[in-house]
């Protein structure tokens, strides 16, 4: 297992590697396998794009993000022009059925809710919003309606496991009550508890999952 100095040097290795990220504003610090990212970055794109980076480093146990978005003057926005390029972004979405997803701006922090029948909708409409000039945070409320029954879940996500290559899912275990799902066991990397998590939510009538793997 790599000590946690050299988890620290990966860590800032890939975010310089990373190429829609200037890593100049970011500290990284390690214990236990568990990274803090802190400093700055001039939108939250990036700040989406630091998280991610460190996440996906092998050895990294948990990633604690504490940077702060500092908005370069001549990418400020007020919070109407913002509200009126995200409600437009949302609008054309291929993913996203008409008048389902509503938008609030307040200094600079978009508010998402609303009702989808899909995670992947949802994720959609937040993916296309936190690339927005001015944005400096989002709250993705949008709620996920459920349309099928907890063994459908259940067998959905075990054959998704078995689908998909990044995946030993030998040692996660799957508990579903009613439409939420709770992940347990054991995975040999973070890259590979992203894809047990992100496997469960792309189940149709999943609304809530709990991700208590550990990564051994």
């Amino acid at each position: 297992m790599a000590s946690d100095s050299a988890l620290r040097d990966d860590i800032e290795a890939e975010l310089e590697f990373e190429p829609s990220l200037d890593a100049s504003g970011i500290g990284v610090a390690v214990n236990g396998g568990v990274a803090t990212l802190t400093g700055h970055v001039p939108s939250y794109a990036a700040k989406v794009a630091a998280e991610r980076a460190a996440g996906r480093v092998k050895g990294v146990r948990a990633v604690a993000e504490e940077i702060e978005v500092r908005l370069p003057s001549d990418l400020r926005h007020d919070d109407e022009e913002i509200a009126k390029r995200a409600a437009n972004i949302i609008t054309w979405s291929v993913y996203l059925p008409a008048n389902v997803v509503h938008v609030k701006v307040e200094k600079g922090w978009v508010t998402l809710t609303g009702e989808t029948e899909w995670q992947y909708q949802k994720q959609s409409a937040e993916s296309g919003i936190r690339n927005l000039s001015g944005v400096i945070g989002v709250s993705n409320l949008i709620k996920v309606k459920p349309h099928v029954t907890a063994g459908d879940v259940r067998d959905r996500i075990a054959q998704a496991y078995r689908r998909n290559a990044e995946l030993d899912s030998s040692g996660v275990k799957i508990a579903v009550a009613g439409n939420k799902v709770t992940l347990s066991g054991r995975v040999s990397t973070w890259r590979e508890r992203w894809a047990a998590e992100n496997a469960a939510w792309a189940v149709p009538g999943v609304t809530e999952v709990t991700d208590d793997l550990f990564i051994s």
